[in-house]
């Protein structure tokens, strides 16, 4: 099997703190990942350099993308790759729907995936990672059971309590 890894693409550094949350999670799971930082307004010949030196590794691959204002960047990512593109904007909660639009209204062929924690971003391309490489699946599954536990251990503490004590 190929190596696996997840690339992070920042439109500029100061979405480096968002994107950390991301990377946190990708080494709770034990996945590797690069981070970097480009443009498709101010650097698109940067970001098609590093987009090329990635398609060439022949590594599996999910990108997410992380960036502000206006998201040409997942758009961009996503018609140059064949692989997975992840949309994860720091600024989704300032800007609501209409940054959603930014981010994933592309033209039939472009698919880009939208998700607004990132967070969930990571555990996304965890889990597709996963389909090639089942072992990341063990990884996942016990997590899934202490959410899961969490919620029926709050059930079993409500259960006969009434909602005004």
């Amino acid at each position: 099997m190929p190596p696996q890894k997840v690339v992070i693409i920042m439109g500029s550094k100061s979405d480096l703190a968002f994107a950390s949350s991301i990377g946190r999670v990708l080494e709770d799971y034990a996945v590797d990942y690069e981070c970097n930082v480009a443009s498709a307004h101010r650097t698109p010949e940067h970001l098609l350099k590093i987009l090329k030196e990635y398609e060439g590794s022949g590594d599996n691959l999910v990108y997410i993308t992380v960036a502000g204002l206006s998201d040409a960047l997942s758009g961009l990512v996503a018609g140059f790759t064949k692989y997975p593109v992840i949309a994860c904007p720091p600024d989704a909660e300032k800007y609501g729907w209409p940054k959603a639009f930014s981010s994933a209204m592309t033209p039939e062929g472009v698919a880009v995936f939208l998700v607004l924690k990132p967070e969930n971003a990571a555990l996304a391309a965890v889990k597709i990672l996963a389909l090639a490489n089942p072992s990341l699946y063990e990884r996942i599954t016990p997590r899934k059971q202490e959410r899961e536990e969490a919620v029926l251990k709050a059930d079993r503490e409500l259960k006969g309590k009434k909602t005004s004590d």
